[in-house]
Formats: C-alpha cells, structure tokens, sequence
C-alpha cells in the first residue's frame, strides 16, 4: 500500500463521521466530508492543511485557491477566508489532515537550514499550494500511525512533526514558510497588524496607526498586506466584523441590529450592505436559514 492510500485508510478510521476530528497528538486534527459544502467563512491560523482525499476551494480576497492530495496549503498568518469542499462523495469522502504550525520549531530549523535567497521585495501570500511530495507524505503516515499507538505519541510525535516541518521548509516553494520562521521578516511585520486587527476589529482605527504596528509606511504597508491576504486593511477587518456578527445571530440568537452595532458598525445600512455582499443575502434571512437548517451548528471562526 502507497503512502496516500495508508493516509487514506488511517484518517478514514479515525475520522468516521463527517466534521473535524481532535486527536490525541497535539496540534494535529482530521477532517472529513461525505458531500460538497457551500462556502463558508473560516479564520485560516498558521496551518498545514494535507488533502489525501477531495477536493477543496478556498478564497482570500479576490484569489482563489483549489487543491487536492497533489498539492498541501500552508496558511503563515491569521487569515479570513470562505472555504467550500467542492469533491466528496460518501464512496470517497474529502479527508484532509491539519496541523498547527510550532512557530519555534520552525524557527529554530530556519537558522539550522539558512536559505541561499534573499528575501523578496514584497512578502509572499498569507496562503501558498505547493506540491505534495513523496518524503512529506511518508512522514504524515507514520504521525498518523501514531493514532493506532497511543503509547508512541508523546516521544516519537514531536520528532515527527519536526520532520514534517522540515519538509515544508527545505522543498520547493517554501517562501510562506521560510519567512514565517524569521522574526524580522515583512510577513511577520504583517502578521503583527493582523493580530492586532483581530484582538480590535469592533474599534475604529486608523491605518496610520496599524502601518506603526506593522513598522512601516503607510504606502508600504498597505502594499505588503495586500501582498499577504489578498485584502486592504479595510477589507480584512470587515471581514472579521461580518463573520462574527454571523456567528452572533446564529449562535446567540442577537438581531441584526444588534450585530451589527456589537461588531462594530454604526450603520446599519453600510452593515447590511456589507453583509449581502459577503454572504449573499441579508443579515436576518441568512441567520434564519442558517438557524433553520442546521440548527444545532455552532457558526464561528474556525480552521479547515
């Protein structure tokens, strides 16, 4: 049996239903689809995201991105997103394994395995696909195997997921990763405004004030955040305000109105528009679907 086929089989097992599934080795998840999903808006956390089945479509901004078992995504940064599985069936469910990303792990194999290039002048995309080599795969299944022997977990995972990390930060097209492992990079520089944009996005800010978060101009720091999430800085926060205001409507039975203000808009015109632009119907009919059709779904940020 081939490396993917032994994915395919592990995550089968140990993810039986449809959803995301924890397990035991930290830091690692499984996710499964019998069916294709409409599009739905996640928060991507620095991710390894492994598709040993399906098909999956993810869209930052104005950039979509399609992957499959032949090529992994790396998201560097905190990124919001609408995810949707496009290719599933229950003969042959989507299944993907997701792991956290271990900033200090990957710090430290960076000045272990310096790259010969210099940086780019703008910094490389909050989400990157690159191919699904055979030495990646190899050691996804033996973490998986992990999931039948719960006993090796806490010695032999961690020096596996070292491994994997390796493996994403030596192969080709690893400039997501590369720089999320250095401190000083301008993907970090970014990812420190993003952190601040999510811990405020119900508060008015100033771009000014984010580019001084970030250490740049303001030119250059729009110009780099566009690079990174596809988004302006505008963009991004509304995005962030829209999905929790969703998630406050469905979870927390809060009127629109009342969303909308709590997330931080002060129109409730601007809001509604905002929010059929991004979901395609207006705030209260899209909670009453939502709240109608699965009505004991939690919607909030997520990952995968």
């Amino acid at each position: 049996m081939d490396a993917l086929q032994q994915l395919i089989e592990l995550i089968s097992r140990h993810a039986p239903s449809d959803g995301t599934h924890a397990t035991p080795i930290d830091g690692v998840s499984l996710v499964r689809s019998g069916t294709p999903t409409l599009p739905m808006p996640v928060v991507y956390a620095p991710t390894l995201c492994l598709i040993v089945q399906g098909r999956k479509q993810v869209v930052a901004g104005a950039t979509s991105y399609v992957y499959d078992a032949a090529t992994y995504l790396v998201a560097s940064v905190d990124i919001p997103v609408m995810g949707s599985v496009i290719e599933a069936s229950e003969a042959a469910p989507y299944l993907c394994l997701v792991l956290d990303l271990d900033m200090a792990a990957l710090t430290d194999l960076a000045l272990r395995h310096p790259a010969a290039e210099h940086e780019p002048a703008l910094p490389t995309a909050g989400i990157e696909l690159n191919a699904t080599t055979p030495e990646l795969l190899d050691a996804a299944v033996r973490l998986a195997k992990m999931l039948d022997a719960p006993r090796d977990i806490q010695e032999l995972a961690p020096l596996t997921i070292r491994e994997v990390l390796y493996r994403l930060l030596t192969g080709s097209g690893h400039g997501a990763v590369r720089q999320m492992a250095k401190a000083d990079s301008r993907l970090n520089q970014i990812a420190k405004a993003i952190a601040w944009l999510r811990q405020h996005y119900d508060e008015p800010c100033r771009i000014d004030a984010i580019a001084d978060i970030a250490g740049m101009s303001r030119s250059t720091f729009h110009a780099h955040f566009k690079a990174v999430t596809s988004m302006s800085p505008l963009e991004f926060r509304s995005q962030l305000r829209l999905q929790e205001a969703r998630r406050l409507m469905v979870a927390e039975a809060v009127d629109a109105a009342g969303a909308g203000f709590r997330v931080g808009y002060e129109s409730p015109s601007q809001f509604s528009r905002d929010y059929v632009r991004m979901f395609g119907l207006p705030p209260a009919k899209d909670a009453g679907r939502l709240r109608r059709d699965a009505p004991t779904v939690e919607v909030q940020p997520t990952t995968e």
